[in-house]
């Protein structure tokens, strides 16, 4: 065993170094405290405040208003589940299309690359407008005519587009020797993209994806603009009959829980990754 221990010196230095961390952590959240109040106070001093009051946070207007909203958020909560589970698929097998090499595969890599600019150059609510009203206009046999439907599809599409590209850029992070030590041993192409590339880059684009599903969670908010009766559409009713506002704030507070949850285990995701890069570099 050994009989180590740290010195007087050590010691001293180790307890200057709380104190001067606790000292730091004191006056941050005495300042912040301090600025937030004074925000505070010179937003509810102000000469319009009571209109805002009145019209953005009236208690009993969200107090009402607050049992529908919560019946329609599950709607925008099922959208996200459903199109998040099609948007991995497809990304996936687009990303798979535009790293290919096979000249036989060529056609899927033109096609993959046209459509990733395409969708990503158009806005997402002009997608919803162009599937939620002009898709049913068709007529077509078979298809739905569910405006909830041909919402969530439109966001499959747009969100598919952005999501393969984070795959692709995951793929091609993979340092080249990983190629060459798989093929060293036998494997094919695909069975070293599935078994070898794609688990390591799947691991490198996590944080990335998460930020991209916390655009999806609030854009679930546009299908009201087709029709479908969520969240948000749900405030829209209730504002134009009541002439109060204060149902938008209640579906911004309902996105914020979803969304920022999310947004904390992005950044805890991204922290990790670089102190393990860090120790590697050691």
């Amino acid at each position: 065993m050994s009989d180590w221990s740290p010195s007087q010196h050590e010691l001293d230095r180790q307890r200057v170094r709380t104190r001067l961390q606790r000292r730091s952590a004191l006056i941050a959240t005495a300042m912040t405290l301090l600025v937030f109040v004074v925000l505070g106070l010179i937003v509810t001093s102000s000469p319009g405040w009571p209109n805002v009051k009145a019209y953005f946070f009236s208690w009993p207007d969200a107090k009402e208003s607050f049992p529908d909203i919560w019946d329609a958020i599950w709607l925008n909560i099922k959208m996200f589940l459903i199109a998040e589970f099609f948007i991995l698929i497809f990304a996936m097998l687009i990303a798979m299309a535009r790293v290919s090499r096979s000249p036989w595969l060529m056609p899927l890599r033109v096609v993959a690359v046209i459509y990733t600019d395409v969708v990503r150059g158009i806005p997402t609510i002009l997608l919803v407008y162009l599937f939620a009203f002009g898709m049913p206009a068709l007529e077509l046999q078979g298809l739905p005519d569910s405006p909830f439907f041909w919402a969530t599809a439109a966001l499959i599409v747009s969100y598919s587009a952005y999501v393969a590209e984070v795959f692709r850029s995951g793929i091609e992070s993979v340092h080249p020797s990983q190629w060459a030590s798989a093929q060293a041993l036998g494997l094919t192409r695909g069975q070293t993209l599935r078994h070898v590339i794609i688990p390591q880059a799947v691991r490198r684009v996590v944080p990335p994806l998460l930020n991209d599903f916390v655009s999806l969670q609030k854009d679930t908010a546009l299908a009201a603009v087709a029709g479908v009766f969520e969240a948000v559409a749900t405030a829209r009713d209730y504002t134009l009959y009541n002439f109060n506002f204060t149902p938008y704030i209640v579906v911004a507070c309902f996105f914020i829980v979803m969304t920022v949850p999310l947004a904390r285990l992005c950044d805890w995701l991204t922290a990790r990754m670089r102190r393990r890069e860090l120790a590697g570099a050691r």
